[in-house]
């Protein structure tokens, strides 16, 4: 079935209309790029990821890597692969020309990404990690640490991970217990001896390039308990010592086997068994974790990427099928003899597409939306724009990450479902997209540590400013929706629902500051669930605005089609966010009284 993976028409509505790169092409940092230069990489993206990539997953999904005298070895394909996706800049796409990029729009590698993402999520993988290592020391490393590990993660000769989570820790990094001991025979005050064990590493070990460079949280001896012990050291697999690259007693110590992203190995690694490990110390010792969060909210947002593509996969392949699938007749038809009809002709899979493609625009649009306010914050001459963007962007990527993980997840099922009994079987994709966008609900922070942030933190900011600035873009939008002509009701429930939103915020946020905290995030979970159906209908708000008022609209029916996505998540999907409210507000406590002994 030929899949074109993502909507060309959607992506190019958005980058022309809603977020048009003209206005990106006037930015300074920018200045180099024209809009048909941004194009043609997008085409390119486009190409590789339908001719070249997506006939790898397949193969890379039946054959997993396997762990052999030490080494991980990956598929073959992607060895073949590697050497391409470097030709096309993805690892340093969007970094300055400085240190080796193409400074090129976030805005635009994200929408290329997407169709990589779709094409292939574990490929993508090994990219996204690397460039995300990579840009954590273009911030944060020093001359020395840069020209070390910096300069070949850009280039590709080496591959980076993040290397967060312990066996008895998970999630919760204040409990790491990898040491860092400074090295009594170095002269350099940043290299220390690392002991401790890893685990869940994607990309962690793989026989692609010569070495790779683990970002690690370790605690230098004698630090304070908890997060604000923990500092950051890059940690290569072979280090470099008399101008040749040796082993840096780094030992893959077992291989996970995933339900899904089979391509990528996700590793457990033992540092320092000889007590021979060294790493380098990168920023300012304790401040590890705030460092970090820089690459885990990076890898927030690509996770939601990851999660947007494979649905837009998805939704393409169970679209086709049901456009040529046969099977029974309109439910008024008792003639047997008639020809049976396609399945999209039933109302219930008609039900099952649409809810898909909701999810699969919003979600598109929710993710170069948020690249467009990541653009801004750090590249426009205003300040007073940038710290709007930047208070938009800081909201958004909770959002980002959960919807496409959650409701993408849903969609794939759906996708499955409309297969039916073929859904089911591993002959076709949809089964392989289901396993693969389970993940997206958990790497990089779950859904309930998501809700957690959203609120805890980032909502009640600076007395909820940047709930404010939200409330502003989203006035603006209702504005122009009522000027293109659209339903007002369609405007007024969006911002009705925001403003019970930011009124429930304030409630909760009081709760916080009164001492209850337990109380104020008991909801954490439906909280971030109501936020994100109104963050989403507002961007098929904004869809729809850019489909009913584009003059270069030449599709008419598929603008109609964009239309009634939005009528439908407004209609069927925001009228939840009163009953989420609701939970929030009353702190309905059945899961809080509810004791261990009764499960």
């Amino acid at each position: 079935m030929n899949n074109p993976l993502v909507d060309d028409r959607l992506v190019d509505l958005l980058l022309r209309e809603v977020h048009p790169l003209e206005k990106l092409c006037t930015l300074p940092h920018f200045r180099d790029h024209d809009v048909s230069g941004m194009e043609l990489y997008l085409e390119n993206l486009r190409r590789f990821a339908r001719d070249v990539l997506f006939p790898t997953y397949r193969r890379m999904d039946a054959q997993p890597p396997d762990w052999k005298d030490g080494q991980v070895r990956v598929h073959r394909d992607m060895h073949e692969l590697y050497p391409r996706m470097l030709e096309l800049g993805v690892v340093s796409a969007t970094r300055p020309n400085a240190v080796g990029g193409h400074q090129l729009p976030m805005t635009v590698a994200t929408a290329g990404h997407a169709y990589l993402m779709a094409a292939n999520v574990s490929v993508c993988g090994f990219f996204g990690l690397t460039g995300g290592a990579a840009h954590l020391l273009e911030a944060f490393g020093d001359e020395d640490i840069q020209r070390k590990f910096m300069d070949p993660l850009y280039s590709g000769r080496w591959t980076g991970t993040m290397a967060l989570t312990e066996p008895q820790a998970g999630s919760s990094l204040a409990d790491i217990a990898t040491r860092a001991t400074p090295d009594p025979t170095a002269s350099d005050p940043r290299r220390f001896r690392i002991v401790g064990n890893k685990t869940f590493i994607s990309g962690g070990d793989h026989d692609i390039t010569e070495n790779i460079v683990h970002l690690t949280l370790a605690r230098i001896d004698g630090a304070p308990a908890g997060s604000k012990g923990i500092s950051l050291f890059a940690v290569p697999k072979r280090r470099e010592e008399a101008g040749k690259l040796v082993g840096n007693d780094v030992c893959v110590t077992g291989l996970i086997h995933k339900l899904g992203w089979r391509g990528l190995p996700s590793t457990v690694l033992s540092f320092g068994e000889s007590n021979d490990c060294i790493g380098y110390l990168v920023g300012e010792p304790h401040r590890g974790l705030s460092h970090m969060f820089q690459m885990m909210n990076e890898a927030r947002i690509l996770v939601g990427l990851n999660a947007t593509g494979t649905a837009s996969a998805a939704y393409q392949e169970a679209l086709a099928y049901a456009k040529t699938r046969t099977q029974g007749r309109p439910v008024t038809e008792r003639n047997v003899s008639r020809p049976q009809v396609p399945i999209i002709e039933h109302a219930d899979v008609r039900r099952m597409l649409l809810r898909q493609k909701a999810i699969v625009e919003g979600s598109l649009a929710l993710l170069i939306t948020t690249a467009w306010y990541a653009d801004l914050a750090e590249h426009d001459e205003d300040e007073r724009r940038r710290r709007h963007a930047k208070g938009m962007l800081d909201l958004l990527t909770p959002i980002a990450k959960n919807f496409p993980a959650e409701w993408g997840f849903e969609a794939t099922t759906l996708a499955l479902q409309v297969h039916g009994g073929y859904g089911y079987s591993t002959e076709y994709l949809p089964e392989c997209w289901m396993r693969d966008q389970k993940l997206n609900t958990i790497h990089e922070g779950t859904t309930g540590i998501q809700g957690l942030d959203l609120l805890g933190r980032r909502a009640v900011a600076e007395g909820g400013a940047s709930l404010a600035a939200l409330r502003r873009d989203v006035v603006t939008t209702v504005d122009l929706a009522a000027r293109a002509g659209l339903e007002p009701a369609w405007g007024h429930a969006v911002l009705s629902s925001l403003d019970e939103a930011i009124a429930l915020t304030q409630e909760l946020g009081g709760r916080g500051l009164a001492g209850d905290v337990d109380g104020m995030l008991l909801h954490g979970y439906d909280y971030l669930t109501m936020m994100s159906i109104i963050v989403v209908a507002w961007q098929h708000l904004e869809i729809a605005t850019a489909a009913r008022s584009s003059s270069r609209q030449a599709d008419e029916r598929w603008a109609a089609g964009l239309l009634e996505s939005a009528r439908y998540w407004i209609c069927t999907e925001l009228p939840r966010t009163k009953h989420l409210a609701s939970l929030c507000r009353t702190a309905e406590s059945s899961y809080q009284t509810m004791e261990s002994a009764w499960f």
